[in-house]
């Protein structure tokens, strides 16, 4: 995603913001229910992480680990909810205090909820009407030129304020860009020491490069630089990393992968290649890539359920997850370690542009935490649940988190793009797994 200043494009109507601002609270307990999902402990959590979690969340590294449980009762409760009553359904997040609410457009829905022990909030607009819109938003885009349609970064959901939002660039044609009929009444608005051990060897977080010719060959600047994610097993139980597709020099293709020598490039380690990538491809709009890895990515120990920030102390993965509004999530990469934020959006479309003049329209989630350039393909977390793939953001031209915050601060601070873990699973199809502590 570009490194660019957005501004914020609201499809509401006159009469839904009225409503959405008379919405009442029916009830303020918490869910009942339990749930069932295995994490680490507080005390075994990286130092880094922990440190992230203070800085970015300012919340305890136990309620980091509640509410990331929290949050996925709540996606399995939503889902039920949603089947047996599509109309009434307008969203479910956890809210800045934790709380898990579900958003509903009658009375009757709201007090059916309550009575299950969700905070509720009455809106105007379902779910089912919002995708509907978002589908014809993108259709517009779409249709556009590309002169044009390059001054639109994304369109998503905005579960919270019951609305579409639409991100353009704070450019001149952005700034003058006329919204189709089909969203009426639009309003502009600006945009925006505890722990594991420390280990040697390479994990999910940490760098791997790519190249089209043979390494020794290919300038330093023609090198692809990245981070691996999650480390694998195919269903023919041979061993793989899912990271970013993007991260593939040509993707499609078998490119090679190395762990770099940074000493001497050229005689990096060989570790593997790309097994399948795709970059928005047709009818999934996913980023995502398997990297098959050999006997030397193996013998690294790219074979364990692990990932950390930056070379830092080592974060076991417990299980997967489903990206929820306002459930908590880290992010690992090679360039800025472990920072955090929040999901702020379940279904996100941003146009990437790739070579030839084209563009491919990546679908995902949206998340708070602050992505640098490098950082791609790193694995993104919700507690000690594998979440996600870090597909790309408004500051990964920023030399630093802390001056991306800065800069980004007045226009909704900094915003990444993350890729479904579950998705990409499904899209392979291969039998692939997630290394976890329970496999």
């Amino acid at each position: 995603m570009r490194n660019v200043l957005a501004r914020r494009v609201a499809a509401v109507g006159a009469a839904a913001t009225l409503l959405w601002a008379s919405g009442a609270v029916i009830a303020s307990a918490d869910p009942v229910e339990t749930p069932t999902i295995t994490q680490l402990a507080a005390d075994e959590l990286p130092a880094e992480l922990v440190e992230a979690i203070g800085r970015d969340l300012r919340i305890s590294p136990q309620e980091y680990l509640d509410r990331a449980a929290r949050a996925q009762l709540l996606g399995s409760y939503a889902d039920a909810f949603r089947s047996e009553r599509p109309a009434d359904f307008a969203g479910a997040w956890i809210g800045r205090d934790g709380q898990s609410v579900v958003a509903v457009t009658s009375s009757d829905a709201a007090a059916r909820a309550a009575a299950d022990g969700y905070v509720t909030q009455i809106v105007p607009i379902s779910a089912d009407t919002l995708e509907q819109i978002l589908s014809e938003v993108h259709a517009w885009i779409a249709s556009l030129p590309r002169e044009i349609s390059s001054h639109i970064n994304s369109a998503s959901i905005d579960v919270l304020n019951n609305q579409i939002i639409v991100d353009v660039a704070n450019s001149p044609i952005g700034r003058a860009l006329n919204l189709p009929a089909l969203l009426a009444h639009v309003k502009v608005m600006v945009s925006p020491f505890q722990g594991g051990p420390t280990e040697p060897g390479p994990m999910g977080g940490d760098t791997y490069i790519s190249t089209v010719e043979p390494l020794e060959h290919t300038p330093t600047d023609q090198i692809t630089v990245c981070s691996l994610g999650f480390n694998a097993v195919n269903g023919d139980g041979s061993a793989v990393n899912i990271s970013a597709g993007h991260c593939n020099p040509v993707p499609g293709s078998s490119s090679p992968v190395y762990l770099p020598n940074r000493d001497n490039v050229a005689a990096s380690t060989r570790i593997g290649q790309f097994r399948a990538s795709s970059v928005g491809a047709a009818g999934d709009g996913l980023d995502y890539s398997v990297i098959a890895l050999n006997g030397a990515g193996v013998a690294a120990g790219l074979d364990r359920p692990v990932i950390r920030g930056a070379n830092g102390k080592t974060l076991t993965i417990t299980g997967t997850a489903r990206p929820v509004v306002g459930a908590p999530i880290c992010k690992s990469g090679q360039t800025s370690s472990f920072t955090c934020g929040v999901v702020a959006a379940e279904h996100v479309e941003s146009q990437l542009y790739v070579g030839g003049g084209k563009s491919r329209t990546i679908s995902g989630f949206a998340g708070t935490a602050c992505t640098l350039a490098g950082d791609s393909g790193g694995a993104i977390v919700t507690g000690t649940l594998a979440l996600g793939i870090t597909s790309g953001s408004n500051s990964s031209g920023a030399p630093s988190c802390l001056e991306a915050n800065f800069v980004l601060a007045p226009y909704g601070g900094t915003a990444g793009l993350g890729i479904p873990l579950n998705e990409i699973i499904n899209t392979v199809g291969t039998g692939i797994k997630v290394r976890t502590t329970g496999n």
